[in-house]
C-alpha cells in the first residue's frame, strides 16, 4: 500500500490554481475584484496577446506596505475575514485568500504597491527576488502577471485562440463595469484602448449601460426598482421585443457580485414565459441586494455561484418583480425606453440603489377590465360595443389634433391598412397595431384574469389515470400530496412505484393527464424550492395555455374590416391591458414611428 505523504506546498498552490485560474479571464476577475476590496475608483487592465503571454492589473487603491507584500501571495492569508462570524456574513470580493497563491505558482508574477503615506512603493517578485525592495510607484497597486501556466503545460492546451481569450476577458470588464458604476475602468489589449469608462454620476448612469450593452437596449429597457421582505432589485429588463438568440445580455449581480445561479434564472425565464418568442432569450441588467448574512457566496471556489438560505422567497421576488415590470402596457406611455430619470436611481457605490424618492414597481396600479365568466368564450365580443360609446370621444379624426387636447399614448386610429394593420397617430407620430395580436392578448388577459378570480375547482375523472413512477418520484409524490390537492389534482398511491389520478381541474378534463403529473413531479425535483407554489405553477402554466387558445380562436380575425370606432376601442383596451405590448406567442402588438423617424426618410431639413 502507498505511504501517505503531506503534498509539498507548491503543488497545493497548483492545484488550488486547477480550481481558481481557468484562464486569463480568471486571473483578471480575481484581481480587479481585490481592487475593489481596497476601495479603489479607478482600474486599468492591460492585456497582451489575450492575457495568455502576460496581463496587469493596476488599481488606485489603499496599497501595501512591505510587510504585507509577502502575505499577499502566501495562501490563506486575507485581509477580509477574522472569524466564522466574518465568513457567514462576508462583504468583500475576495475573502477566501487563495487567489495570488495560485496565480503565482502558475505564472512569473510581480507585485508593485505603495500606500498614500508612503514615500515610495515596494515591489516583490517571487523567484526573482523574494524579499521587498524600494521602487518608484504611484499609490495603489500593481499586479503584473505573465507567462501564464508555463510550468503547467497540460493546463496551457486547453486555452483557446488569442481572440477568444480576449473576449472573455472583454465581457467580464463589461459586467464588472456594470456592477461597480462608480469606478472608472480601462482596458487595453496589445497597445490599443478597448474600453475607457468614467466613473458614472447619478445623470449619467444610462450612458455606461449604452456603452457596455448598447443603445439599442436602452431603448428597450423597463426599470424596475422593488423592495419587499428585505430584498431589494434595482436595474432593467428589456422588454420582449428585444429577445435575444442567446444569453449574452443576461448580467445579474448578488451584493455587487457577477454571478450565475439556476435559481435566478428559473424566475426571471418564467416572467417571461407568458410574452417571450420561442427559442428567444430575455435580455436584463439587474442587481439584488440583501443582507449578506442571507446568502452564502462560499460554494463556489470562484465564487460565481451563490445559495440563498430562503431559496423560496428570493424566486418568488424576482418573479414577481420582473413579472410587474413586464406587465405594464407599452402603451401606458409614449415611449418604451427607459425613462430619462433613471440615471437618478443610482448611488456611488451600489448599482442601481434605488435611493432617490421614487415608487417601487409594486406600488404601480394597472388599470385591466373584467368581464364575467359566462361571456368569456365569446372571444373579443365587447369591441362593436365599445366602439359605438367611442364615436364621441375621438372615432372620427380626420380633422387636425387640437394642441391643447389630452391624446391617449396610442392615439386615435386613422385607417386599416390591409384589413390587418391599425394606423393610428398620437402626439409623437405614428402607431401600427397589428388588430388581431393586439386583440389576442386583450382577450387573453381577460381570461386569465376571470379564471384568476375564481376558486380552483376539481372534478373526478370518468376513468382514474394509473400510471408508474420512479422511486424518487413517489417519495417526491409523499411529500408535495397536499401541494397536488390544493392545486386541484388528487392522486393516491396504489403502489411502491405506481399512483393514480381521481381528479383534476375541470379545464385541464380534456388534457393529457399523464403528461400534466409528470410534468409536475420533475418540476418539483428540478426546482430547488419548498411549498405548493411550483405544482400549481405548472398547472396555470396549462390552464393559460387552453386560455390562449380560446383568446386566439375568439380575436378579430384578420382580413375582418374595422370602423374607425371599433379601432379606437381596441387602443383604449390595449392601453388599458397588461402585457399588451405582445401577443400570447411573443410577438409584438404594435410600432411607433416618430416624426423625427419620418423626416429622417424623407430627409427633411438636410
Amino acid at each position: 500500500m502507498a505511504e501517505i505523504r503531506q503534498l509539498p506546498q507548491s503543488l497545493v498552490n497548483q492545484i488550488a490554481a486547477g480550481e481558481v485560474v481557468e484562464r486569463p479571464a480568471s486571473v483578471i476577475k480575481e484581481l480587479v475584484e481585490n481592487a475593489l476590496d481596497a476601495g479603489a475608483d479607478r482600474i486599468e487592465v492591460q492585456v497582451v496577446a489575450g492575457g495568455v503571454k502576460q496581463l496587469s492589473v493596476r488599481d488606485n487603491g489603499h496599497g501595501m506596505g512591505p510587510e504585507q507584500l509577502p502575505l499577499a501571495i502566501s495562501p490563506h492569508a486575507t485581509s477580509k475575514i477574522r472569524d466564522l462570524d466574518d465568513l457567514e456574513a462576508v462583504a468583500s470580493f475576495g475573502f477566501r485568500g487563495e487567489a495570488l497563491a495560485s496565480i503565482q505558482s502558475i505564472s512569473r508574477l510581480r507585485l508593485v504597491s505603495r500606500t498614500a503615506d508612503a514615500d515610495h512603493g515596494w515591489e516583490l517578485a517571487p523567484g526573482v527576488f523574494d524579499e521587498p525592495r524600494p521602487t518608484p510607484a504611484k499609490a495603489g497597486t500593481l499586479v503584473d502577471v505573465r507567462d501564464l501556466f508555463f510550468n503547467v503545460p497540460a493546463r496551457r492546451k486547453f486555452l483557446r485562440t488569442e481572440r477568444t481569450e480576449f473576449g472573455h476577458v472583454d465581457q467580464l470588464m463589461r459586467k464588472l463595469a456594470l456592477a461597480n458604476p462608480d469606478v472608472a475602468f480601462r482596458l487595453i489589449h496589445n497597445d490599443r484602448p478597448v474600453l475607457d469608462l468614467s466613473a458614472v454620476t447619478l445623470e449619467t448612469l444610462d450612458q455606461r449601460i449604452a456603452a457596455v450593452l448598447g443603445q439599442g437596449f436602452l431603448e428597450q429597457a423597463r426599470e424596475i426598482d422593488a423592495s419587499a421582505s428585505g430584498f431589494s432589485l434595482q436595474g432593467l429588463v428589456a422588454s420582449p421585443q428585444y429577445a435575444r438568440a442567446s444569453t449574452d445580455q443576461q448580467l445579474f449581480f448578488v451584493n455587487g457580485r457577477v454571478v450565475r445561479d439556476r435559481l435566478i434564472a428559473h424566475a426571471i425565464r418564467r416572467a417571461y414565459s407568458d410574452v417571450l418568442h420561442h427559442g428567444r432569450h430575455p435580455a436584463y441588467v439587474l442587481s439584488l441586494h440583501l443582507d449578506p448574512a442571507a446568502v452564502d457566496v462560499n460554494v463556489h471556489p470562484t465564487k460565481a455561484e451563490v445559495r440563498f438560505r430562503d431559496a423560496r422567497g428570493v424566486h418568488d421576488f424576482l418573479f414577481q418583480s420582473v413579472h410587474r415590470a413586464l406587465a405594464t402596457p407599452g402603451g401606458a406611455s409614449s415611449s418604451s425606453a427607459v425613462e430619462p430619470g433613471l440615471a437618478g436611481s443610482a448611488a456611488p457605490g451600489m448599482p442601481f440603489a434605488g435611493e432617490a424618492a421614487r415608487p417601487a414597481m409594486g406600488t404601480v396600479t394597472m388599470g385591466t377590465a373584467t368581464m364575467g365568466g359566462g361571456r368569456s368564450a365569446q372571444g373579443y365580443f365587447s369591441l362593436l360595443e365599445q366602439g359605438r360609446a367611442a364615436e364621441g370621444e375621438g372615432g372620427r379624426v380626420a380633422e387636425p389634433l387640437p394642441e391643447d387636447a389630452e391624446i391617449p399614448p396610442l392615439g386615435y386610429a386613422i385607417a386599416h391598412l390591409g384589413e390587418i394593420y391599425i394606423l393610428a397617430r398620437n402626439r409623437d407620430g405614428l402607431v401600427i397595431v397589428d388588430a388581431h395580436a393586439a386583440a389576442e392578448r386583450v382577450t387573453y388577459e381577460r381570461l386569465k384574469q376571470s379564471y384568476r378570480q375564481q376558486a380552483l375547482s376539481a372534478a373526478p375523472l370518468l376513468l382514474p389515470v394509473d400510471l408508474g413512477v420512479s422511486p424518487v418520484e413517489a417519495e417526491a409524490f409523499e411529500t408535495w400530496q397536499e401541494a397536488f390537492a390544493a392545486a386541484g389534482v388528487v392522486l393516491d398511491r396504489i403502489g411502491p412505484e405506481r399512483v393514480r389520478v381521481r381528479e383534476v381541474p375541470v379545464m385541464l378534463r380534456e388534457a393529457d393527464i399523464e403528461t400534466l403529473v409528470r410534468e409536475m413531479l420533475a418540476e418539483m425535483r428540478r426546482v430547488p424550492l419548498a411549498g405548493g407554489d411550483v405544482p400549481r405553477a405548472v398547472v396555470d402554466d396549462r390552464i393559460d395555455e387552453i386560455l390562449s387558445t380560446m383568446a386566439c380562436h375568439g380575436s378579430v380575425r384578420a382580413n375582418r374590416r374595422l370602423t374607425v370606432a371599433e379601432m379606437n376601442a381596441l387602443l383604449r383596451d390595449m392601453e388599458r391591458t397588461e402585457r399588451s405590448d405582445q401577443c400570447n406567442h411573443g410577438r409584438p402588438t404594435w410600432r411607433r414611428l416618430t416624426i423625427e423617424e419620418l423626416d429622417r426618410w424623407f430627409m427633411r431639413g438636410q
